[in-house]
């Protein structure tokens, strides 16, 4: 897997776009681009690499993650993958725009193919299990792919802390219990790609994030 983050600037989000060397098939990872210049930087990256775009994949449904689907979409036909229970703050997306004072920056989000824990998503050589771990928002996803030891938390996990649960359908303990469940069990070494901020470890986050200690 080779992994591109391009941390964009409205809501300093990472976006990821992965594919896989032999195919050059990829996925787009929380699409944040909220203005040309950063389209065209995530565009001409796909171009100048040769990528096939086959994947639009969201975490969760928060505008910070989902601002940039409707170009993604329209540029590359693609369907959204997401949980559908954050279909409800995809069909909020225009006021959570309004909420930040950019309400003509964002449209209502539609899940087409829905995501569950356990669903396996293919980009080539690629397999990408999907994680449900609510908290942050009731459809947060993690995907982990177990051959490489890498994963992208969204707003699940960071390093030394963890998503906010003090919006909409959040619940800290959930959260907790969630990540203590389903991600600190897994090998140390795996990489951990959030949504913010620098990758981490499972085994530095187990010794020292102090939201989980």
């Amino acid at each position: 897997m080779k992994i591109a983050k391009f941390e964009l600037s409205l809501f300093g989000i990472n976006t990821y776009v992965i594919w896989a060397p032999p195919t050059h098939e990829a996925a787009i990872i929380d699409p944040g681009m909220s203005n040309i210049e950063e389209e065209e930087a995530v565009s001409d990256f796909i171009s100048r690499e040769g990528l096939k775009l086959t994947h639009l994949i969201n975490t969760h449904l928060h505008i910070d993650h989902a601002i940039g689907n409707r170009y993604i979409r329209q540029k590359y036909d693609l369907p959204t993958e997401a949980s559908l229970s954050d279909a409800f703050l995809g069909e909020r997306m225009a006021s959570q725009a309004e909420a930040f004072g950019i309400g003509t920056l964002a449209q209502e989000v539609v899940i087409d193919k829905p995501l569950k824990e356990g669903d396996i998503i293919k980009i080539g050589e690629i397999k990408l299990e999907v994680l449900e771990v609510p908290g942050h928002s009731p459809g947060s996803l993690v995907l982990y792919d177990r051959k490489a030891g890498v994963m992208f938390a969204g707003d699940v996990l960071f390093r030394g802390s963890i998503g906010r649960s003090d919006l909409p359908g959040g619940d800290g303990s959930l959260l907790v219990r969630g990540i203590k469940e389903k991600l600190m069990t897994l090998p140390g070494s795996t990489v951990v790609y959030p949504g913010h901020g620098p990758a981490t470890t499972i085994a530095d986050e187990e010794r020292s994030n102090p939201y989980l200690l």
